[in-house]
């Protein structure tokens, strides 16, 4: 009987073992992923703020919630079943689903820019300063649906990330875990964005002089914060974007523009042995990636904007 047993103890204690093993599988699979799709994650976060601008200060948390839940649902109930599936089936069109993908973000980068300085551009109310029961159903609505875009972008990025590790099940649970935890940092820096002004005010209100020092300048400060945020986000578009359509193109077989960036990286490599080679190599090789994305996304510009301008100026 104590035989019996521990040789029972001794297959729990292996079981623990591996469920421990594959725990740190799932995770580090998961981390690599992450990392992978971080790009997007910054087009994410910077997108997001301006569906609550203009937004009654208490409606600003549980509008970004609701958006927050909706992502998660894209991800978990929609995108992720699809992108496993095509994983098992059919893995060949997981590339060009996400050249799809970089060439949405690419195009809308490039519109982004062309706004900016189009003769035509004028500062307009956006939809979300609309007010009451419906404009919000509306905000969100429209929010969810372009977070659906940017999902896709992430969950493809992270299934391509780990498209060989481990088996299916491995695979599913680590995409589970990057689409709770992108979900919840997206959204947590988001509605700390959006309330730091907040933050700001009642701080101002201290009896403390360096408390409303720090608070009347953080009220000043986050609008231009969220300015560079939306820069930061529109170049973040055009390098992932651009990045994830060079890898693609390789795949494919078209190994030069691919090249290009590789080449461009190596030179900051050879610079220095140390970090700033490695830093270098990398500006070198996000700035090509950044201009073939602008290069493509002007392209896709040029025909969803300028052609038809001048079919209606001929007609």
């Amino acid at each position: 009987m104590a035989g019996g047993l521990a040789a029972l103890l001794d297959d729990v204690a292996a079981l623990v073992k591996l469920t421990a093993a594959s725990v740190d599988d799932v995770a580090a699979a998961a981390g690599r992923a992450s990392v992978k799709a971080s790009g997007v994650v910054i087009d994410d976060t910077a997108v997001v703020p301006q569906y609550v601008d203009g937004i009654s200060p208490k409606r600003e948390l549980p509008i970004i919630k609701k958006i927050a839940m909706g992502s998660l649902r894209n991800k978990l109930l929609f995108i992720l079943p699809v992108i496993l599936l095509l994983s098992w089936l059919l893995p060949a069109a997981l590339t060009p689903l996400l050249m799809l993908g970089g060439l949405y973000l690419a195009f809308e980068g490039a519109e982004k820019v062309f706004e900016l300085f189009s003769p035509a551009h004028e500062e307009t109310e956006t939809p979300s300063a609309a007010r009451g029961p419906e404009a919000e159903k509306q905000i969100v609505s429209g929010a969810i649906r372009t977070d659906f875009i940017l999902s896709a972008e992430i969950m493809v990025i992270s299934m391509n990330s780990i498209a060989t590790d481990g088996t299916f099940w491995m695979r599913a649970a680590a995409l589970v875990v990057v689409a709770i935890l992108i979900t919840l940092l997206v959204y947590g820096v988001v509605g700390l964005l959006v309330k730091m002004d907040d933050i700001g005010l009642a701080l101002a209100r201290r009896k403390s002089a360096g408390a409303q020092k720090f608070g009347e300048g953080l009220v000043r400060a986050m609008p231009k914060v969220m300015s560079f945020i939306s820069i930061v986000g529109t170049f973040a578009m055009l390098w992932v974007g651009g990045h994830i359509l060079l890898v693609g193109l390789d795949a494919l077989g078209w190994h030069f523009p691919y090249s290009v960036a590789h080449h461009a990286a190596e030179w900051g490599h050879s610079l220095s042995h140390s970090w700033i080679g490695a830093t270098v190599g990398w500006i070198a090789e996000t700035v090509v990636a950044m201009i073939f994305g602008a290069i493509v996304g002007f392209i896709v510009v040029g025909i969803m904007h300028l052609i038809p301008r001048k079919k209606k100026a001929a007609h």
